[in-house]
């Protein structure tokens, strides 16, 4: 079994940075990629980035790019959110889905981020 945990998320001002992580464990085989979701009320899950982890390749949405930074740990199933610049629409629930190599995705719980003065 996977399991995915998010942490980090917390209350911040406009303008500040804000790292999130995303641990897997479990029978994770071997991974696939990494992809951050963010979450609204009301509103549909919205992509953020992925990093694939074989290539270390990274994509963004065109609202976070140039602001928002994936990364991963070496010999580890860890992976960054790094959040630069905020913005109080970047307020949501984001959520890290492990992509496996049997290509099943594995979500975590979330963790919430609030950008606001």
């Amino acid at each position: 079994q996977v399991q995915v945990a998010e942490s980090g998320g917390g209350l911040v001002q406009p303008g500040d940075s804000l790292r999130l992580s995303c641990v897997v464990s479990g029978h994770t085989l071997s991974m696939y990629a990494m992809t951050w979701f963010r979450q609204t009320p009301g509103n549909e899950r919205e992509f953020v980035g992925t990093i694939t982890w074989g290539s270390g390749g990274t994509a963004y949405a065109d609202s976070v790019k140039g602001r928002f930074t994936i990364s991963r740990e070496n010999g580890d199933n860890t992976v960054h959110l790094q959040m630069n610049s905020l913005k109080p629409e970047d307020t949501a629930v984001y959520y890290c889905s492990a992509t496996t190599a049997d290509m099943s995705s594995h979500w975590g719980q979330g963790t919430q981020v609030t950008v606001s003065s």
